[in-house]
């Protein structure tokens, strides 16, 4: 090894790009304006099914609306409407044709226009869900775009998962570990996933659920009532 190579490997480097570069988009005022929440987590995790069952759970009692986010479909809003758990009129689709955090987070356009939308066409929305296409641990909403950001893992990646951290698992609102009904089957120990993450979090909530045994999500609804009111 040459004697000019000196460098200080003591702090890895940090490829997070939350930390190189921060939120671009200001926060825009509460003001007359419906709340934006956003869902994102990493391909599988049980995104759109969470949506579809927020959806039945809450649209009965709330003026809500969804904007999903795909890459070069319509796939999950084609889901939803399909599952009947909406008004399709209800349900726009982004499709980003680029990696799903650029439209969540760095160029944030497409997805204010498809708010501004349904903020249009229902004049008396009280919540729009956006939805992230499938992403990695990094993924995190601009607060620009969403006034809350939920965070969803599965069990099937393993109990390792909530201990890697990344800024979806570590800042978003509320972290949901979903999927806990396949545990057993994968080895996974629902105990390390959830201490890990109520550790890693810093107190902010956690939510362990399985839409399999609890179809309603009853505990991410009331988690939803709240940011409401």
């Amino acid at each position: 090894m040459s004697a000019e190579h000196s460098h200080d490997h003591a702090h890895p480097v940090s490829f997070d790009p939350t930390v190189s570069e921060p939120d671009p988009h200001p926060a825009p005022p509460a003001g007359d304006r419906p709340v934006r929440i956003g869902i994102g987590g990493p391909v599988g995790s049980g995104k759109t099914a969470l949506v579809a069952a927020l959806c039945r759970s809450l649209g009965q009692e709330i003026e809500l609306a969804v904007v999903t986010n795909d890459i070069y479909t319509t796939e999950d809003a084609d889901f939803l409407r399909r599952a009947g758990v909406l008004d399709p009129a209800r349900i726009e689709a982004v499709q980003t044709g680029c990696c799903p955090h650029t439209a969540i987070r760095d160029d944030i356009t497409a997805n204010l226009d498809a708010v501004d939308t349904l903020t249009e066409r229902f004049p008396a929305l009280r919540l729009v869900i956006i939805e992230s296409g499938g992403d990695n641990l990094t993924a995190v909403f601009s607060r620009g775009l969403v006034d809350r950001q939920v965070f969803v893992v599965d069990v099937a990646g393993g109990d390792k998962v909530p201990r890697k951290g990344g800024p979806g698992v570590t800042t978003a609102d509320l972290l949901v570990i979903n999927k806990t009904d396949l545990a057993p089957l994968v080895g996974a120990d629902l105990g390390v996933m959830a201490g890990d993450a109520h550790r890693i979090r810093g107190g902010l909530p956690v939510v362990q659920q399985s839409l399999v045994v609890t179809p309603e999500a009853p505990e991410v609804s009331d988690w939803v009532r709240k940011q409401l009111g």
